[in-house]
């Protein structure tokens, strides 16, 4: 497995990445794997390869949305170099893979720099910003079937699959809603012909017509990585 499959990652230059690659520690990521609890001390950072991770907002009565997605685009942990070292929010793998971490105080170090690394970082912790903002404002505003749409897109561009494991159950604790709500919103999907889903395994067979079918979140969020994390080295 190569590090660089993690765009952050590849995006580093030279002269920080040949610092990294020795530091970095390959990972398995299998699913329901919590990476950071709420409240605790983050040790590491995690850079996704081929698992996605769901980052989860939790309640004091243990029920929990998900308000963002994380995948092979980026990091794991960006409370730490904003300066929190803590957060209220759980990571959790929602699709089992690999990736690779690296040790809180050895990010920080980078990011202390004030070079490369702190303006690509802060460049992908708006990104992400701006994706935790348009999931609250879908989930307030957007029909079941919308938000299902979005949410898949979301995870499909953050994998190199368009196969996704995943229970209906699963899903509904990711977007805080009833299960029946996801079985009703899955079956709208499946009988317009753009999935297909048995036994927990979720294909997408209509990308365009997923996107035709979304709200105007999915478009937003995706253009604001398009824009803040160009696929070229950072400058």
């Amino acid at each position: 497995m190569n590090p660089r499959q993690n765009l952050l990652l590849a995006a580093l230059p030279d002269a920080e990445w040949e610092r990294w690659s020795t530091q970095l520690e390959s990972v398995d990521m299998p699913l329901g794997d919590v990476l950071y609890e709420s409240g605790h001390k983050l040790t590491h950072v995690y850079f996704p390869t081929t698992a996605l991770v769901s980052i989860l907002y939790v309640m004091e009565d243990g029920a929990s949305a998900e308000i963002a997605i994380v995948g092979f685009e980026g990091i794991v942990g960006v409370s730490l170099f904003m300066g929190g070292e803590t957060t209220p929010s759980r990571a959790v793998v929602q699709s089992a893979g690999r990736g690779y971490r690296l040790k809180a105080n050895l990010l920080l170090q980078e990011f202390n720099r004030a070079g490369p690394v702190l303006h690509l970082l802060l460049r992908y912790t708006q990104a992400l910003i701006t994706q935790m903002s348009q999931t609250a404002v879908c989930n307030r505003h957007h029909s079941l079937d919308q938000q299902l749409c979005r949410w898949l897109l979301l995870s499909l561009d953050r994998l190199e699959s368009n196969e996704l494991v995943m229970t209906q159950e699963l899903i509904a604790n990711m977007l805080g809603v009833r299960r029946e709500g996801v079985t009703e919103a899955a079956g709208h999907l499946q009988e317009a012909g753009l999935i297909s889903y048995h036994r927990g395994h979720i294909k997408v067979l209509d990308r365009a017509g997923l996107e035709q079918r979304t709200c105007e979140c999915y478009a937003v969020v995706k253009k604001e990585y398009d824009r803040l994390l160009p696929l070229t080295k950072a400058i």
